[in-house]
């Protein structure tokens, strides 16, 4: 047994809190060929799920939480509780398949059994298939997901496969005396300088986070239905874009999604100022070694976008800017401090305090945008090639718009969820995203 950190748990009480929001993050994974049959489908993934011991385990939350949720094995487990298979109607074209993958990601995994669940898409135009690959937040960030995926896909040779035996970095497993010891002994020393630097570091992130910017369409309440689109880029050509300005691929990404927010927002006949959206940017504190640790490992920036520039290389150079700033500041180790601290809180009063801060609707954040590194080499299941991996990040607190970005092999994928009734226009979102990029590349030296 494990206890859910922090973090982790914030993901449950986000969902309990909202009945319109389903807190799971998913993967898109599109390959050639077809699956197969479903035993022979069914029997090669029964083989890959010792993978992780989490993939047995359930989630027991304790009366009254008074502790935190533990992660519990399910003595009744079936397989056959998480994999569904579907069909595209006609023309099964991608247009139909992002369709159907807003319909699976609407629907609430069953707490009764391990949070996670797989769609078998059959039927895809060009002799292609689909699996959607769906966990709960609680369970794992985008980092542990992808690398779960990798796990779950055929064996690579020259690629090790960490052993399912490892410690799955929710337990007291590999706690060394020695470094405790030393540990306690400095704290008198170095806590209160720590404080101090989180404190500082961390008063701009929750100004940022509790005073509302001018108002948009961006924000709001939102329902149970969901719209999904992808947005599709060469990755060699964002690191040359990157290259010639001297910035890194995520800047040329959000530069990408900020140029389709200004669309979005013209669009819609509102005036795309400067303080009009700011984005909740997730960013990694997974260390070396630990991705295929199935937790939560992220801090979080807040930054604003700079939509009131039109030229996109200026667009460019100021999502550079900020972005560099804000590292600067030490906003996302602040946010870590932070959680760091809150493990050594007690659980009730803990979860009680998210909860009424959850209650209270926030209007400072437009948006999220993550962006997660992929696999670099092809991967295969079950002998089929991956063709493609597309990523799905959840919406919820107001934000209408999600958009996660993934690399994989030669492309960047942007997957862009939105709420169903006030989103209808995620196409342009998509559009602009691949044109900002064409432009980019056109002015590059």
């Amino acid at each position: 047994m494990s206890e859910l950190g922090p973090l982790d748990s914030g993901f449950m009480e986000l969902e309990d809190s909202d009945q319109h929001v389903n807190a799971g993050i998913g993967a898109v994974a599109i390959l050639d060929g077809n699956p197969g049959t479903r035993a022979e489908f069914s029997a090669r993934m029964a083989e890959r799920i010792g993978v992780n011991p989490r993939l047995r385990q359930k989630l027991r939350r304790a009366r009254w939480d008074l502790s935190a949720p533990q992660w519990v094995d399910d003595p009744h487990f079936d397989l056959g509780h998480h994999l569904r298979w579907a069909a595209l109607p006609q023309p099964c074209d991608e247009r139909t398949l992002w369709e159907m993958v807003a319909t699976v990601m609407e629907q609430r995994l069953d707490r009764d059994y391990p949070l996670w669940h797989c769609t078998i898409v059959e039927h895809l135009a060009d002799d292609r298939w689909a699996l959607i690959v769906t966990a709960h937040h609680s369970m794992l960030d985008g980092i542990s997901g992808i690398s779960l995926f990798r796990r779950l896909c055929d064996p690579n040779p020259d690629t090790p496969v960490p052993s399912h035996h490892e410690p799955d970095g929710g337990g007291d497993g590999g706690w060394d005396w020695r470094t405790m010891l030393a540990d306690g002994l400095r704290l008198p020393i170095q806590a209160p300088a720590a404080l101090l630097r989180t404190v500082r570091a961390a008063a701009p992130l929750a100004w940022n986070a509790i005073v509302p910017e001018s108002g948009s369409s961006l924000t709001g309440p939102i329902g149970r239905q969901r719209r999904y689109t992808v947005a599709r880029v060469s990755l060699a050509q964002v690191k040359r874009i990157g290259a010639a300005f001297d910035v890194t691929v995520n800047d040329v990404a959000l530069a990408a999604v900020t140029a389709a927010f200004r669309a979005m927002l013209l669009a819609r006949n509102e005036e795309p100022d400067a303080e009009t959206v700011r984005i909740l940017a997730p960013v990694s504190v997974r260390t070396t070694g630990a991705d295929g640790m199935l937790d939560n490992r992220v801090s979080a920036m807040l930054p604003q976008l700079p939509i009131q520039l039109d030229d996109p290389v200026d667009q460019l150079r100021s999502v550079h800017a900020r972005m560099s700033e804000h590292k600067a500041s030490g906003e996302a180790g602040a946010a870590n401090s932070i959680l760091s601290l809150a493990r050594w809180v007690p659980f009730a009063p803990l979860a009680w305090a998210v909860r009424t801060a959850l209650r209270f609707p926030q209007h400072s954040i437009a948006g999220l945008a993550t962006n997660v590194p992929g696999p670099t080499r092809t991967l295969r299941m079950h002998g089929r090639e991956v063709l493609e991996i597309l990523p799905y990040a959840p919406i919820a607190m107001r934000l209408r718009t999600s958009i996660a970005v993934l690399s994989y092999r030669d492309h960047l994928g942007f997957g862009i969820t939105g709420d169903y009734d006030t989103t209808p226009d995620l196409d342009l979102l998509a559009d602009t995203i691949t044109t900002t990029i064409d432009r980019l590349l056109d002015r590059c030296p």
